[in-house]
């Protein structure tokens, strides 16, 4: 968590109030809620009211997704249609496979290009062959795991002409990249405080004012009649904080976290070990891939050794990798990207943030080629 979050927090923690309370603790409380509000509005470029608070990133996405689809359903029956990334996020991907099972949905997945970007006219396409099916376009601003960035401008535009809304999983876009809901023209958009120095357990759906949603949890309808449960008025104020400050400070820390970035893949590439760059990479260039995004194509081994291996070194990272009856599969952001699934074994994902320094970048390209050279004998395959 970034200083200032953890500051306001801690110094809202001693105060008492619920928010939706009448009394003097209660307005003092909801106060607080409604500037965070503002603030988080202010940084991102929608309006206060659009802001709906929930518990981060995955509640935000479900409450999208199925919020959406049973407000369009409910509407128009012919409404059963997910138009949806093949790079989602697990908390979108999952959630379409729910509907899909239990609720009647039809999914079309939008398939993108090798490095896992997805074309506007691939969503035209898609959508015209029945836009009266349409119930929602699901693509994430920028991928969790190899940092591409989408053009969600141009795919939004796509979405409207054909009477579609547009959701957008920005949870790794916000404080990290430029991001401007309004602009943007996106009907829904989900953030998660985390993934920008602010405390775990706190998000926020941002929902276009004419955007009708089903709620999912039923109560008190704090958050606009679409999401109840008392609010966590400590992680709001340092949410807020916490956006704040990163997209103040978002232009000279991308410059710097590129830099970063960009030696340690060059440096990765340099060390002989016939290592590849996954997703797009141009060095000194932050506008289609996260500036503090490093993902790697390791040959004849598989991530999670070099995790485990790495992670003695002292160095975290992830693999983008996923356990299913206890056998681990490749990421399905790659196999989507039509990375081989033998070389996609071989992934891994290293990210930088506010903290991250050259001796941190230094340090892994020291520990890489003997993390690399163990694993390739664990793995006792030919490369």
């Amino acid at each position: 968590m970034r200083p200032a979050a953890i500051e306001a927090m801690t110094d809202q923690l001693a105060r008492t109030g619920n928010a939706s309370s009448l009394h003097t603790s209660g307005r003092l409380a909801r106060r607080v809620v409604e500037e965070s509000r503002e603030t988080i509005a202010g940084a991102i470029g929608c309006r206060p009211s659009e802001v709906v608070f929930t518990s981060g990133g995955t509640e935000s996405d479900n409450l999208a997704v199925q919020g959406t689809y049973a407000a369009r359903r409910d509407v128009d029956p012919r409404r059963v249609r997910l138009l949806v990334s093949s790079v989602e996020h697990h908390a979108v991907l999952d959630c379409v496979d729910f509907l899909a099972a239990h609720e009647g949905a039809k999914v079309t997945w939008l398939e993108g290009d090798a490095d896992g970007r997805v074309a506007p006219e691939t969503v035209r396409r898609a959508l015209s062959e029945d836009p009266e099916s349409g119930a929602l376009v699901s693509v994430m601003w920028a991928n969790n795991e190899v940092g591409t960035i989408q053009d969600i401008r141009g795919i939004a535009a796509v979405a409207h002409d054909l009477g579609v809304p547009m959701f957008t999983d920005a949870v790794q876009a916000v404080g990290h990249i430029p991001v401007d809901i309004a602009a943007s023209g996106v009907d829904l958009a989900s953030l998660s405080a985390h993934k920008l120095g602010g405390p775990i357990g706190v998000g926020a759906l941002v929902v276009k004012r004419n955007h009708t949603l089903v709620p999912l949890s039923h109560g008190g309808g704090q958050e606009r009649q679409v999401r109840s449960g008392t609010l966590d008025v400590p992680a709001i104020r340092a949410f807020a904080v916490a956006v704040e400050e990163s997209v103040r400070e978002l232009a000279e820390e991308s410059t710097r976290l590129t830099g970063l970035r960009d030696r340690l893949i060059e440096g990765a590439l340099g060390l002989g070990l016939d290592i590849a760059v996954g997703g797009p990479w141009t060095p000194g260039v932050a506008s289609d891939r996260l500036p503090g995004n490093a993902h790697l194509l390791v040959p004849g081994c598989d991530g999670d050794s070099l995790l485990y291996l790495l992670d003695a070194a002292g160095i975290e990272c992830s693999t983008g990798s996923a356990c299913q009856a206890g056998v681990p599969q490749p990421s399905h952001v790659l196999l989507a990207m039509g990375v081989p699934e033998e070389q996609a074994r071989g992934a891994l994902r290293l990210t930088l943030g506010r903290t991250s320094t050259t001796e941190d970048v230094d340090a892994v390209l020291a520990a890489l080629p003997g993390a690399v050279e163990r694993a390739r004998r664990a793995s006792g395959r030919s490369w």
